[in-house]
């Protein structure tokens, strides 16, 4: 029986978990990333129980994930430290059945790819397009041309491929914030509670990572392209008065040794509206490339491996790999949707500026029971992966165990 071959464009989270999902599955699988090592740029990622769910079904976990959980606590506070709202980690493991776990993005790229045989990932080579000639698909690549049966591009927000398979979708539009990243040293430090915290039109927040680091991030109200002249005092200035352990924690960020931090700054982007469809032929879009969101949710990491999944779910036993990509959309436009839709309405509510309605928004939120706030997360952190091997039948119709 002929090996079937899949062309992987981009080596991050989405990319690699489907490479994992199809290797594991009889696929060759060949992954093209542009750069020169792969790398999760400095910063946290929280793994919530729809994404480790996804990895346990392609055989990752629970293992690779052992470290603490997140904190007992977290929440939302204000910049004088008071809780607008808190949810126990345990409530939120009992109800779904796994708890959270924030790692590295670098320690999660190197456990997908330590998952792939040797020879898999292709270092320095970038997809430049696609030719689907119907029965396989000729790959443009910046090495030379492949052959593939199916292509699955997560080559990331810029996606030069949902450029070519769309190219009259508006594309990208900026979601009106900018923030900064980084991940410090939690040697010292008191014990951390995981929280945001919500000022006019500006947010901090702190994740202890399961290494015993810690992931912290900044928001604020910014236009496209403006830049600080120098960050660390631009969050001094925005932050250095709010709630302890901020102001720590930005004198670490400020650290000039032989280690120093780096701080990354970037523009809040995505899609100006859904795509038609995720897939075209025997193309298929993943991840950012998809269904670019904005990061209020944390869920952008944690769809693209549910993208990945389901994706090689389809595909592992499917004679004709079009439906099982007309099947895959089905499965994921939907979902991704409304939650690129959810996180753009939290974000809104994190740029109100204006005091009097920065009190009542705050307001709300302490109102608001932690029942109902949990219960509102069901059809998100509730989300099952595909439980049944697919056939090429069952691809067709879409009849998966995919459930909301």
């Amino acid at each position: 029986m002929r090996v079937r071959h899949a062309v992987v464009a981009g080596g991050g989270i989405g990319g690699l978990t489907a490479a994992v999902g199809l290797s594991r599955r009889g696929w060759r699988v060949t992954v093209c990333e542009r750069g020169s090592a792969l790398t999760g740029i400095g910063a946290g990622i929280v793994l919530a129980p729809n994404a480790l769910r996804a990895l346990e079904s392609i055989g990752l976990g629970p293992d690779p994930w052992a470290g603490d959980a997140l904190p007992c606590q977290v929440g939302l506070r204000t910049p004088d430290g008071t809780w607008l709202s808190r949810s126990d980690s345990g409530a939120v493991s009992a109800r779904y059945g796994l708890s959270a776990r924030a790692v590295h993005r670098g320690f999660l790229i190197d456990t997908l790819a330590a998952a792939l045989p040797a020879g898999v990932v292709h270092l320095g080579v970038s997809v430049t397009g696609v030719d689907d000639a119907g029965d396989a698909v000729a790959v443009r690549t910046s090495a030379g041309d492949l052959r593939a049966d199916v292509v699955l591009a997560a080559d990331g927000i810029h996606s030069a491929l949902r450029g070519q398979l769309f190219p009259g979708h508006r594309g990208l539009r900026h979601a009106g914030e900018a923030g900064w990243r980084a991940v410090l040293s939690g040697a010292g430090l008191p014990a951390q509670q995981a929280a945001e915290t919500w000022g006019r039109g500006e947010r901090f927040g702190v994740v202890p990572l399961a290494d015993g680091r810690v992931y912290v991030y900044a928001t604020t109200v910014r236009g496209p392209g403006a830049r600080p002249a120098d960050h660390h005092a631009e969050l001094t200035r925005r932050f250095g008065a709010w709630h302890d352990p901020i102001p720590e924690l930005l004198d670490r960020l400020n650290q000039r040794g032989p280690d120093p931090v780096g701080i990354l700054h970037h523009d809040f982007l995505e899609l100006a509206a859904p795509l038609p469809r995720f897939h075209a032929g025997r193309v298929a879009l993943l991840g950012d490339a998809a269904h670019a969101m904005t990061p209020n949710m944390g869920q952008g990491g944690c769809q693209a491996i549910e993208d990945a999944v389901v994706a090689a779910h389809l595909l592992a036993s499917a004679d004709d790999v079009p439906a099982a990509l007309a099947a895959y959309t089905k499965a994921r436009l939907r979902r991704t949707t409304r939650i690129s839709r959810r996180s753009r309405r939290i974000g809104e509510l994190a740029r109100i500026s204006h005091p009097l309605a920065a009190s009542i928004r705050n307001l709300a939120v302490r109102a608001t029971p932690q029942a109902l706030s949990l219960r509102a997360l069901d059809t998100v952190l509730g989300w099952q992966p595909p439980s049944a091997p697919a056939n090429a039948n069952a691809n067709a119709n879409a009849n998966l165990n995919v459930k909301e």
